[in-house]
């Protein structure tokens, strides 16, 4: 059909590239499809007409407001590392592989940073959902942003020389992995959880019971779980999960991690 070859063109790609809208596109694409998929195999039941609505407008803050002011203040903060001339001419495929590795290293560990119990509040944001669904996973504080990004940052110097399209590509697959954590489904896959943080892997991390939320840590590999201590089994749980901080905080200052 010709709607199909043009959204496969090339001049559809510098339409939206143009005009900035590949990601507005890529949010309607993943509200539509998310959604849907959590509605074949949900988990839980999620109250969608009370919290998505609020959702996508906090999200649209965080897109639009928080993210790039956290993204200015990165660049004065990061450690930005000399990599040697050696790893930036490895192939592309490597040292995407390096950047997953060594970002979700130091990710991990600034995960675990925030769950101390004087830093809290600047997670607190992100586990106040009572809810577990797709988008609920971008309720994330300023200060968390800014910190967020820094073991990123740190990583990203390996593709210093990577082609043009990475910053895509890594930017969307952090996006569509902040879904899939996050996503209320049922499906499950003991050989992908024993590398990969999956949904049911990372339900557990936001459970309200202290014990369980304080495991399960990591953000793409579950290995540094199982390195470290942190790992927790969803198979092993008594009771069913629920969700939340259990308290009420004034909404500036989840937002704001203060």
């Amino acid at each position: 059909m010709e709607w199909i070859e043009w959204l496969l063109s090339r001049e559809f790609r510098h339409f939206l590239f143009d005009n900035n809208l590949f990601f507005p596109m890529l949010f309607v694409v993943r509200l539509l499809g998310m959604t849907t998929l959590e509605s074949f195999v949900p988990a839980r039941n999620v109250p969608y007409r009370s919290v998505l609505f609020l959702d996508i407008i906090g999200f649209a803050v965080l897109v639009y407001f928080m993210a790039p002011a956290a993204h200015y203040l990165m660049i004065f903060i990061a450690v930005r590392p000399m990599v040697p001339e050696s790893i930036l001419t490895l192939p592309t495929v490597v040292v995407l592989f390096l950047y997953y590795v060594v970002g979700d290293f130091g990710a991990y560990w600034m995960h675990r940073f925030w769950h101390l119990s004087p830093i809290w509040r600047i997670h607190k944001w992100h586990h106040s959902p009572t809810s577990m669904y797709w988008l609920a996973g971008y309720r994330a504080s300023f200060l968390q942003l800014v910190l967020y990004g820094l073991p990123w940052f740190f990583a990203y110097s390996v593709l210093g020389k990577a082609p043009w399209w990475i910053f895509l590509t890594v930017t969307t697959s952090h996006i569509l992995l902040n879904d899939w954590q996050h996503m209320n489904v049922s499906w499950r896959s003991n050989w992908l959880e024993c590398v990969f943080i999956t949904p049911r892997l990372h339900h557990v991390h936001h459970s309200d019971n202290l014990t369980l939320s304080n495991a399960n840590f990591g953000v793409i590999f579950s290995i540094w779980d199982r390195l470290f201590g942190t790992y927790v089994n969803p198979d092993e749980l008594k009771e069913p999960l629920s969700f939340g901080i259990g308290e009420k905080v004034p909404l500036v200052r989840l937002v704001l991690g203060v």
